[in-house]
C-alpha cells in the first residue's frame, strides 16, 4: 500500500505515499492534491533543488499566530521513536504514522515555489531561483490539509513557523487547494504548536 521514491536533492529524500489512504482525498475534496503526489512521485521536476533558497534554512520570522496545543501527532512521535525500525528519529516517526495513521497520507513531499507565483518573492530570498523543500508528514484531518514538520526540541525552535508556512503555501500553488484549507503545525513527542496559514500576513 505504501509507495514511494528517493531523491537525491542535495541529500537524499524518501518521498512515500499510502496508496490507500490518498485514494480517499477524492471524497475529501481533494483530488488535485491526491493526483499532484502521483504526479510527483512518477516524475519529480528536478532542476527546482538543484539550487536556490530552501524552506528548511529560513531565518525570518512571518509572524504566525502559533498556539501550544494537546495533539496526537505527540503520541505518534512517541511511537514512533520506540519503533525502533530505522536508525534515524526522523524517519521512524516518519514511516510509523505513514504505516499506522489512517490520516497520513504521505511523508518528505516534494514541493517547490518560483519567483513568479509570490509577490516580493526576490525582497524575501535574496533570489530569483525557485524556493524548494520537503514536507515531513502530511495528514488530512477535519476537512483541512495539515501541514506537520518533525522538531525534536520543538519548543526551542524560533523559526520552525516560517518553515512550514512556506511549505503550506508551496504546496497551495502546486495544487491549487486553497491556502485556507490548509493548517499548519510542527511537533516532537513532549510538545506541538499549531496556526492557521491563511492569518499569516507576509510585509512587502
Amino acid at each position: 500500500m505504501i509507495s514511494g521514491t528517493s531523491l537525491k536533492h542535495g541529500g537524499y529524500y524518501h518521498f512515500r505515499a499510502h496508496k490507500l489512504k490518498l485514494e480517499g482525498l477524492a471524497g475529501n475534496g481533494f483530488s488535485a492534491l491526491k493526483e499532484y503526489i502521483y504526479n510527483v512521485l512518477e516524475s519529480c521536476p528536478e532542476h527546482h533543488f538543484l539550487s536556490g533558497p530552501r524552506g528548511s534554512v529560513l531565518r525570518f520570522g512571518v509572524g504566525a499566530p502559533v498556539r501550544k496545543l494537546r495533539h496526537e501527532v505527540e503520541l505518534l512521535a512517541r511511537m514512533g521513536l520506540d519503533s525502533g525500525y530505522y536508525d534515524n528519529a526522523h524517519l521512524n516517526v516518519q514511516m510509523f504514522m505513514l504505516a499506522y495513521d489512517n490520516k497520513t497520507v504521505a511523508i518528505e513531499v516534494t514541493i517547490w515555489l518560483e519567483s513568479s507565483e509570490l509577490d516580493g518573492f526576490e525582497d524575501l530570498f535574496k533570489s530569483s531561483l525557485s524556493l524548494s523543500g520537503h514536507i515531513d508528514v502530511l495528514r488530512v484531518e477535519d476537512g483541512r490539509v495539515w501541514v506537520w514538520d518533525y522538531k525534536p526540541n520543538a519548543h526551542r525552535e524560533k523559526f520552525a513557523a516560517t518553515q512550514v508556512f512556506f511549505y503550506a503555501l508551496m504546496l497551495s500553488k502546486r495544487t491549487g487547494v486553497p491556502l485556507e484549507k490548509f493548517m499548519c503545525g510542527y511537533f516532537d513527542e513532549n510538545s506541538c504548536f499549531v496556526f492557521d496559514p491563511s492569518e499569516v500576513r507576509l510585509k512587502s
